[in-house]
């Protein structure tokens, strides 16, 4: 169940470019032809799913305080288990991705030369890509508990983008034939319709959170009676002041 929930709240509720609005570069830049969107798409899934998970590997046992006593077997804060290596986390991380992506940039340009030329610049880019490090940092900030869990996230992720790039492309292909006013053609029009379809995706927030809520009810409710209760007493005890003043 934790995995079905994280795999469809990463694409549907906090989806990259529709939530966070991460990889908007490419987002744009890409999406004039289904046909790149859907190799550019795959190469994002694909990068996302390989550096989450490795950079989870990197953060639970090399990055966090006390990750390193693995090396030393010690646990009081002396030797390797003392020390916090969370400061490399950005250049660890971009340098995984980096690796990555030369590796997909070469697989691409061996199997599908025609692919690797329209996509052009913005390949190599995906490196620098703001949505693939975005997944990493995130799964770093959630706290993601198991290696499974991050491969989840990662895979996920990616499919979110997927998604959101296959879509955009698939309407500026149409929207081409359609009587777009001239002020709003290219990147006018893109924009809005980006913006409605982040409208759109709001509307999923709230599809993984109904069980949650109704547990909680009880202690909420309880929370609330006692604020209120704690407010009551306190004007009673300010009413009771302001009164012996004035009779003084």
């Amino acid at each position: 169940m934790e995995h079905l929930e994280l795999f469809f709240k990463s694409i549907f509720v906090d989806n990259m470019v529709f939530a966070v609005f991460l990889g908007m570069c490419s987002y744009l830049a890409v999406s004039k032809k289904v046909s790149t969107a859907v190799g550019l798409g795959a190469a994002v899934i694909f990068v996302l799913a390989i550096t989450v998970p490795l950079n989870w590997l990197l953060d639970q046992y090399l990055l966090q305080p006390g990750a390193l006593a693995w090396l030393d077997g010690s646990s009081g804060g002396e030797g390797f288990s003392g020390m916090d290596l969370g400061f490399l986390s950005f250049i660890m991380f971009i340098a995984t991705i980096a690796t990555m992506v030369q590796l997909v940039e070469i697989v691409v340009e061996k199997f599908s030369p025609s692919l690797y030329n329209s996509l052009g610049i913005f390949l190599p880019l995906i490196a620098v890509n703001c949505a693939i490090l975005g997944g990493s940092l995130f799964m770093q900030s959630r706290e993601i508990e198991t290696f499974g869990l991050a491969l989840n996230y990662g895979i996920s992720s990616g499919i979110g983008w997927f998604l959101a790039i296959l879509a955009i492309a698939a309407i500026r292909e149409k929207i081409r034939y359609s009587n777009v006013p001239p002020a709003l053609r290219g990147l006018g029009i893109t924009f809005i319709i980006t913006g409605l379809m982040g409208i759109g995706f709001l509307s999923f927030g709230g599809m993984l959170t109904g069980g949650g809520d109704e547990e909680a009810k009880p202690e909420d409710k309880a929370a609330q009676i006692e604020a209120v209760e704690d407010n009551m007493n306190k004007d009673e005890a300010t009413l009771e002041l302001a009164e012996n003043t004035n009779k003084q």
